[in-house]
């Protein structure tokens, strides 16, 4: 990746570097929504829409053209899903580390089967359990009312039976949950990603950086939290490890800088450009309007996007996180959910009322500070862990 990298910007001389700029680009559009906005006109040099890094080339050998057409290069979707490093061992570790950090909630649920008979205290003890996980009053009812059907249904008599009859309705409502970050669909792929301070939003972005890049996918950060300095220090530091290129300022409209990293990952043919945003309470309507702003000057830089709306959820803040996912859906517009923080003391459940009242993608679950440590969401690996499997 380092190699794609200093072919595209060595005739800049440029490294690893964090860009700053000192000031909002002249091109930036109003923000406001003033449809007849121009957008900005594209490079000069058109990039190559690839989607993938090319091959090293021998020091002699020609180099690439980058000038095709756009219409010369066809676009190939990319699908996320657990990189080819992660074999049979750190798979096996990433599970222990998930079922770990369910464990509150695994352990209750296990001892209510253990020598238990089936009636009506069994689904009193199982109702309980399972609104201490957060799954909320909405999601309990349901699992519980279709489990006493399935029971009656299946003539169940076995606490095992009715045990494997719950993870089997609890993976079918996860299951619309699980959806692939699809990559490659645009040329460069816009993520904005949003979230309140404290959930991990920037920490979470470094860590797609590097699984996008295990994808052959050249990246370009925005540190669009400009309220906060030690947010785009964190970003810069993720820059470095990555060696990505942050585009920054030190203070000033977010917007601009985000619509500054667009125009620049046009011209250098960057794949995805991952914007960041300050962190702020679903409550803080007036901050909310600011990333409206944020997204409108996105779609102005480059029609169509931002293609990816992401909000990055702590799962210990309970049903919190589901109020973070509605509000957050109706102002933006969502299209997936990174939720983090399950080694602590989250107890999962919080998952399945997102199922229940706001089924948004959740692309990634995160158990820790490495960058294994995040993973693409599946929904039976998840109802496994939040049961004791």
């Amino acid at each position: 990746m380092f190699s794609f990298f200093k072919r595209l910007r060595g005739s800049k001389g440029a490294g690893n570097e964090t860009a700053e700029t000192d000031a909002a680009p002249e091109t930036v559009p109003d923000a406001s929504d003033d449809e007849s906005a121009a957008a900005p006109a594209p490079s000069s040099a058109p990039a190559a829409p690839v989607t993938r890094a090319p091959a090293p080339q021998a020091p002699n050998a020609p180099q690439a053209d980058d000038t095709r057409k756009d219409s010369e290069v066809e676009l190939e979707a990319v699908e996320i899903v657990p990189p080819p490093a992660l074999d049979a061992n750190a798979k096996k570790s990433w599970l222990s580390r998930l079922k770990s950090g369910l464990s509150k909630t695994s352990s209750n649920i296990q001892s209510i089967f253990v020598n238990a008979k089936i009636d009506d205290d069994l689904y009193e003890e199982l109702e309980t359990a399972l609104l201490m996980s957060d799954a909320g009053v909405d999601a309990t009812e349901y699992l519980l009312e279709t489990l006493r059907q399935k029971v009656r249904a299946e003539r169940l008599t076995d606490a095992q039976q009715v045990k494997d009859a719950l993870r089997q309705l609890l993976i079918d409502l996860l299951k619309p949950l699980e959806k692939s970050l699809m990559l490659g669909h645009a040329q460069p792929l816009v993520m904005m990603i949003a979230g309140v301070n404290g959930a991990g939003k920037t920490t979470s972005i470094g860590k797609l950086a590097k699984h996008m890049q295990s994808f052959n996918q050249s990246v370009l950060l925005a540190a669009g939290d400009t309220f906060r300095a030690a947010a785009r220090e964190q970003l810069a530091i993720w820059g470095e490890r990555n060696n990505v290129t942050v585009v920054q300022q030190e203070s000033g409209d977010p917007a601009a800088v985000i619509f500054d990293a667009v125009s620049a990952a046009r011209a250098r043919g960057i794949n995805v450009v991952m914007a960041d945003t300050a962190g702020r309470l679903p409550t803080q309507l007036h901050l909310m309007d600011e990333l409206k702003k944020v997204k409108r000057v996105i779609g102005k830089a480059l029609d169509g996007a931002p293609h990816e709306v992401l909000l990055v959820i702590d799962a210990n803040t309970g049903q919190n996180a589901l109020t973070q996912v509605k509000v957050f859906d109706d102002a933006l517009g969502l299209t997936g959910l990174v939720v983090t923080k399950l080694d602590g003391t989250a107890k999962g459940g919080i998952l399945a009322a997102i199922a229940r009242q706001r089924p948004i993608p959740v692309y990634f679950i995160g158990v820790g500070e490495k960058v294994e440590d995040l993973q693409p969401f599946v929904a039976e690996e998840f109802a496994d862990a939040l049961l004791g499997n």
